[in-house]
């Protein structure tokens, strides 16, 4: 086949509503792969990543998530980008391996030469067409995008062990209790269709061993996890990269850009700040600029909706992003943070390191500030969907459910 004429599809894995608790209050109404980032959804990211990949045919969401949580989005990407999207939803849970074989007959449909894989929770650079060239040039059956970390980190992922010459990959562990090194697993893949028949040979050695009823003790204690998943259940790293690594089939692509996993609300505004840094090169048109003379003085990295209105006496940035129809007040700070739809900051307030729920509202003179820990549980401070923060209030450090109104200062609380 000429190299022009080949199809690539890629596949997003978006989780589901039961998956995405750590994310929550922020998840409880918006599911969270459509929770905004840099004033985009998270899975906009992705998605308009693989926007880049030559002769992209389709592209996939897979996921748990009713199909109406996300058809107007689907609709909308799908339109603005030019790119036919569909969202497939799983019956029950398959594994990311096993989901990508119970919809192959979708997936394989334009015959495509190259399937990327990528999920949702992911925040990279994605750099999926450097990807594919190494990809064809290994030869192999899939190549994984790969980073080096730091020892302490690596065990929290799935680390591995690539030759330094060819880029092989020897050795694979899903979240090891040793330290076995220090590349990890990115989470992004792309693989040729053979992949298909390696997922359907561990549902065929799974069927046959639960049928023989028998095994030796060594291979009962290999597959003490594995023995009691069902034979449509296949995950990608235990089943699928562990078994295949040192076989010439699967390689590493090392990427020297950011890369984060998006678990919590606190991470998700570092992540909004790596995006924000990164429109710089790919979309600099959707960062903001103002001086303080005819619009709010704008200082760093700067997304705000069109719709919103900001007073030319606020001060702006780094690393804020303020969605559609908010209002922002005279002499208000602004720094590190995400202000969600129809939000409105009241004169002289100041946010700091925090996430402001949907339809709140931030009276006058107060403060809503966190620590800026992203790793730590009330490192970022979150206010859920329509909290209301009465005048010369401080909130510090805490998380507060939707629906509350704060007429006292709290810090370090949760507030139910």
């Amino acid at each position: 086949m000429d190299s022009s004429d080949e199809k690539v599809v890629a596949v997003i894995m978006v989780g589901g509503p039961t998956k995405g608790t750590r994310f929550r209050p922020l998840s409880f109404n918006t599911p969270k792969p459509l929770f905004p980032l840099a004033g985009q959804a998270m899975v906009h990211h992705p998605i308009s990543a693989c926007k880049r990949i030559p002769n992209l045919a389709q592209i996939f969401l897979i996921g748990f998530y009713e199909e109406r949580e996300f058809a107007l989005y689907v609709s909308s990407i799908s339109n603005e980008l030019k790119v036919p999207i569909r969202y497939l939803k799983e019956d029950k849970p398959h594994g990311s391996a096993g989901a990508l074989y119970y919809f192959r007959d979708m997936i394989l449909e334009d015959s495509p030469s190259h399937i990327f894989l990528l999920n949702c929770d992911v925040c990279c650079s994605f750099p999926l067409p450097d990807m594919l060239e190494a990809h064809k040039r290994y030869g192999g059956m899939g190549t994984l995008l790969v980073i080096k970390v730091s020892a302490e980190s690596a065990h929290q992922f799935g680390e591995l062990v690539a030759d330094p010459v060819t880029n092989e990959l020897l050795h694979y562990t899903e979240k090891p209790e040793t330290f076995v090194s220090d590349l990890i697993n990115c989470g992004v893949y792309v693989f040729t269709s053979e992949i298909f028949t390696a997922i359907q040979d561990v549902s065929i050695h799974r069927e046959g061993r639960a049928n023989l009823g028998c095994v030796s003790s060594f291979e009962a204690l290999q597959s003490a996890t594995s023995r009691s998943l069902p034979t449509d259940f296949v995950r990608l790293d235990q089943d699928i990269l562990s078994p295949l690594a040192g076989k010439k089939q699967l390689y590493t692509y090392e990427t020297m850009d950011f890369w984060e996993q998006i678990k919590t609300p606190g991470m998700s505004l570092k992540c909004s700040a790596l995006y924000l840094a990164q429109f710089r090169l790919t979309s600099p048109h959707l960062l903001a600029g103002g001086d303080g003379t005819k619009s709010a003085t704008i200082s760093g990295d700067v997304f705000i909706h069109p719709s919103a209105k900001v007073h030319p006496t606020a001060k702006i940035g780094p690393n804020v992003s303020i969605s559609a129809n908010v209002r922002v007040g005279a002499g208000v700070r602004l720094i590190s943070c995400i202000i969600l739809d129809d939000v409105e900051i009241k004169e002289n307030a100041v946010v700091m390191h925090s996430i402001v729920g949907w339809k709140s509202s931030i009276g006058r003179w107060s403060r809503v500030q966190g620590e800026g820990d992203y790793n730590a549980k009330l490192g970022v401070t979150i206010l859920g969907e329509a909290v209301t923060v009465e005048d010369e209030v401080v909130v510090i450090n805490s998380i507060v459910l939707p629906n509350k109104t704060l007429n006292v200062s709290v810090q370090e609380e949760i507030i139910l």
